[in-house]
């Protein structure tokens, strides 16, 4: 057992060294006669979503080192998985240009892109080369929704997500009057639609309507008109880099309205830069809570002790994305995209993070949503 560790650590250990493309030289074949397996993994690796991208990305390398432990064969050959990571820096038209460069690089599967404004231009071009994509952060309803064979999600959408968190806002936090802000990405936006139509539905009322980017950081002229509407809560379509700020300008302009958001402020980065504006604030996850996932607190001591960092937010989903694409990848014996693509609809897969099943559109079936309220500097599910 401590040999197996051993080799593990070493290879995760290995597999840390950045860049804006990255081939992880701690996947190199255990002898020469190996065949070296390409998997992706696309996400934003610099900017303001760094410490999300980081950490899907370290759930890929966990994962891989894993199974290169156990020296696979496919395709009647011992083979060596390597990650390639590339960063997309969240960027729709830079995730185009990582996608070509992965589908040229012959990869044999995809694990990302992280943001659904990445992923959705993205994945296109992966149908076009017939390469089969997991997504393990991606909520847009949009993903699954273009009739691409290739594309796989493990999480729940922001359709679910949105039905969940307006519900709690009306019948349990009794915010009848809701103003909503989102930074007009594919996630944030869609994220916001969803909610307020969920709100109208449930009987609250959207008071005011506001967007941003996913760049800024100055929102008092936004939060300025938002206060004269006196609000019960107020909801941001976005991430945590402009929620934290957020919180803090309502904090010194006296807008008491409670916050919420989705997965995208569900961070420790949240609070840690939000500080004491940030309490009680409100998220959710598109997945069950971490102290419910099977596997979660095997899982939490492995990445703590290989990466010496705190689990962000998609590490364990991505870490599942990727047991679930080797595992198609043995059932067809074949690391070949055009063998092992039809092994991945039969996915039956016990994770981290749960069981792991697709429907016909390649959505995770009965997926799941969480909330949370952060309470001294901790998210405690609700």
């Amino acid at each position: 057992m401590k040999t197996h560790l051993s080799l593990i650590a070493c290879a995760v250990l290995a597999l840390t060294a950045c860049g804006k493309s990255e081939q992880s030289a701690g996947s190199a074949p255990a002898d020469a006669g190996a065949t070296v397996v390409k998997i992706g993994s696309a996400n934003p690796l610099t900017g303001p979503f760094a410490h999300w991208g980081r950490d899907a990305d370290n759930g890929v390398k966990l994962a891989v080192a894993e199974a290169n432990a156990e020296k696979l064969t496919l395709d009647g050959k011992p083979v060596s998985f390597e990650v390639v990571s590339e960063d997309d820096q969240a960027d729709p038209k830079t995730a185009a240009q990582v996608a070509q460069r992965l589908v040229d690089g012959k990869v044999a599967g995809i694990i990302g892109h992280l943001t659904s404004g990445a992923a959705i231009p993205a994945s296109r071009i992966y149908s076009q080369a017939g390469i089969p994509m997991i997504a393990a952060s991606v909520t847009s309803p949009s993903f699954t929704q273009q009739g691409f064979k290739n594309t796989f999600r493990i999480i729940a959408n922001d359709r679910q997500q949105g039905e969940a968190l307006a519900k709690y806002a009306i019948d349990t936090l009794k915010a009848g009057r809701i103003a909503i802000v989102d930074d007009r990405t594919t996630y944030g936006q869609g994220l916001a639609d969803d909610f307020a139509k969920a709100v109208e539905a449930a009987g609250g009322k959207v008071v005011k309507r506001e967007f941003t980017s996913n760049s800024a950081t100055d929102f008092m002229a936004i939060l300025t008109s938002i206060k004269g509407t006196k609000p019960d809560l107020l909801f941001y379509g976005g991430m945590d880099a402009q929620a934290a700020p957020m919180v803090k300008q309502m904090n010194k302009l006296g807008l008491k309205a409670a916050f919420m958001g989705a997965d995208g402020i569900n961070t420790p980065e949240f609070s840690k830069l939000g500080g004491d504006s940030a309490e009680s604030s409100y998220a959710s996850s598109a997945g069950a809570q971490k102290n419910k996932m099977p596997g979660f607190a095997d899982f939490s001591g492995k990445y703590k002790q290989q990466f010496n960092a705190e689990i962000q937010a998609y590490a364990p989903y991505t870490y599942d994305a990727t047991r679930v694409m080797i595992a198609a990848m043995k059932r067809a014996g074949s690391a070949d995209p055009a063998k092992y693509l039809a092994e991945l609809p039969k996915t039956d897969f016990k994770g981290v993070t749960g069981e792991i099943r697709f429907d016909d559109k390649g959505d995770i079936q009965h997926g799941t949503v969480s909330l949370y309220q952060l309470r001294k500097g901790q998210w405690v599910g609700l």
